[in-house]
């Protein structure tokens, strides 16, 4: 997280563990068919062969360094300000005004969009936000996640549950940060998600309707981002939002 950026609200971290995170989903009203699983290789057939498919979103975890932050910033200076919204959105953004929460931000971002989006219960905490959030600009869905007691309950159960120690001030920022990838619904198109840009970022590559978030076009930019630390930062996990083994 950066620290110099004024967040109104402050959560604990989530620990980056499948199992917090298919809890905080299920909790918020995505349906049990639906988890986060750990992808233990980018390579190896037979590691990603135990990832059930498909697989909906990817996000991956990593401790931020100067050279993430050099080329965030650079990539960001060219960037518009996004302000998408409604039904014709190619994609859901949401704009991350919670300190420590980018874990939550990558979770909704993966939920609320590609084919997960099917799997949201009716009438669940989730359903409603994004009923209220879908019409509304980047700020004021901001505002509304912001205001949200189900997601903030559900959010704090998920924090307090995992093997990691929990830090004592909420305000005490982490070094490690969360970016999801997702495939549009409307689309096809490969996205990065991040709530501390300016706004979505599209690829440039589209995805078939049969391929899923752990094909190579995928895994390529998860490389990419390995590569790009020249083997500096090796503290990067991989996990997998995909539907359970029938």
């Amino acid at each position: 997280m950066s620290a110099t950026t004024a967040y109104r609200k402050h959560y604990l971290p989530l620990e980056s563990n499948p199992e917090v995170f298919t809890q905080l989903i299920h909790k918020l009203g995505v349906s049990q068919a639906l988890s986060f699983e750990d992808v233990y290789s980018l390579d190896d057939p037979s590691l990603l062969s135990l990832v059930p498919r498909p697989v909906f979103a990817l996000i991956l975890v990593f401790p931020t360094s100067e050279v993430y932050e050099q080329q965030k910033a650079a990539s960001e200076a060219k960037r518009e300000t996004y302000n998408g919204s409604g039904e014709d959105e190619d994609i859901m953004w949401f704009r991350q005004t919670i300190n420590n929460a980018c874990g939550l931000y990558g979770i909704l971002h993966a939920v609320c969009n590609g084919g997960a989006r099917d799997f949201i219960k009716p009438d669940s905490a989730l359903a409603k936000i994004m009923d209220v959030c879908v019409p509304l600009a980047p700020e004021e869905r901001a505002l509304q996640l912001e205001a949200s007691d189900d997601l903030e309950k559900a959010h704090h159960s998920a924090a307090t549950q995992g093997d990691s120690s929990v830090p004592a001030n909420a305000e005490d920022d982490v070094n490690f940060h969360y970016v999801c990838f997702v495939k549009s619904h409307k689309t096809g198109n490969l996205y990065e998600m991040d709530g501390r840009c300016k706004g979505p970022i599209d690829r440039g590559m589209l995805l078939s309707k049969d391929e899923d978030l752990l094909g190579e076009n995928s895994l390529n930019i998860i490389r990419e981002y390995i590569q790009r630390e020249n083997g500096g930062n090796l503290n990067f996990s991989l996990m997998a939002l995909a539907k359970n083994w029938e």
